[in-house]
C-alpha cells in the first residue's frame, strides 16, 4: 500500500513521502496561480486544482495541500485567505458561504509525543452541508460534519459535529440557537 493509499484510507502515513511531496508541490503551484488572479478568475486552474469545482467563487489567496480531495457544490463562495488542508476528502454543499481566513483541516497528528516524533500523520474527512454559513476566522477540525443550513460564528473552533439548522459559536463551538 502506498503512502497516498494509506492517507486516503485514513491510516497513518508519512507526509514526507516523495510522491506526496510532489503532489503537494503541484497543488501549491496551481494555488499560487489562483493567488495571482483577480478574484480567482482563472477557471482552468480551479478545474485543474480541485476535485469538483462547480463554479465556486474563490477569492484568493486559497491554500490547499492537494486540492484534488476538495469538492464544491454549485453556488459556493469562499472569501479571502481560506485554508483547506485536504489530506482527506472535503465536501462542501451547494450555496455554502465561507468567510475570510476560515480553516478547514482534515490533517491530524498522533496525540502521543513519541509517535508524533516519527513524522506520522493521518486525516479524517470533513463534510459541510448545503446552505451553510461559516463566519470569518472559524476553524473546522478533522472528521467534522456540519449539517445543512447551519451557521458557524466568526472565530469558532468546531470540535464536534454541528446539527442541521444549528448555530454554533465560541471556542470550542457550542450551540447558541436554532433557526426556525
Amino acid at each position: 500500500m502506498t503512502q497516498y493509499d494509506r492517507m486516503i484510507a485514513g491510516q497513518d502515513y508519512r507526509a514526507d513521502d516523495p510522491d506526496l511531496v510532489a503532489m503537494r508541490a503541484r497543488a501549491q503551484r496551481l494555488a499560487r496561480r489562483i493567488g495571482d488572479s483577480v478574484d480567482g478568475d482563472d477557471q482552468r486552474v480551479l478545474e485543474e486544482l480541485l476535485g469538483t469545482w462547480n463554479g465556486a467563487t474563490i477569492r484568493p489567496p486559497f491554500y490547499v495541500d492537494f486540492g484534488r480531495h476538495i469538492h464544491f457544490g454549485p453556488g459556493c463562495f469562499l472569501n479571502y485567505g481560506c485554508v483547506f488542508l485536504d489530506v482527506a476528502e472535503i465536501r462542501v454543499g451547494a450555496r455554502t458561504q465561507i468567510g475570510p481566513m476560515v480553516q478547514v483541516l482534515t490533517a491530524d497528528h498522533p496525540r502521543d509525543a513519541g509517535q508524533r516524533a516519527t513524522g506520522l500523520e493521518s486525516g479524517r474527512p470533513i463534510s459541510i452541508g448545503a446552505d451553510v454559513w461559516i463566519g470569518a476566522g472559524a476553524i473546522v477540525l478533522p472528521g467534522i460534519t456540519i449539517g445543512d443550513g447551519a451557521i458557524v460564528g466568526a472565530g469558532a473552533v468546531v470540535t464536534r459535529n454541528v446539527e442541521a439548522g444549528a448555530t454554533v459559536a465560541g471556542n470550542p463551538a457550542r450551540p447558541v440557537g436554532r433557526r426556525a
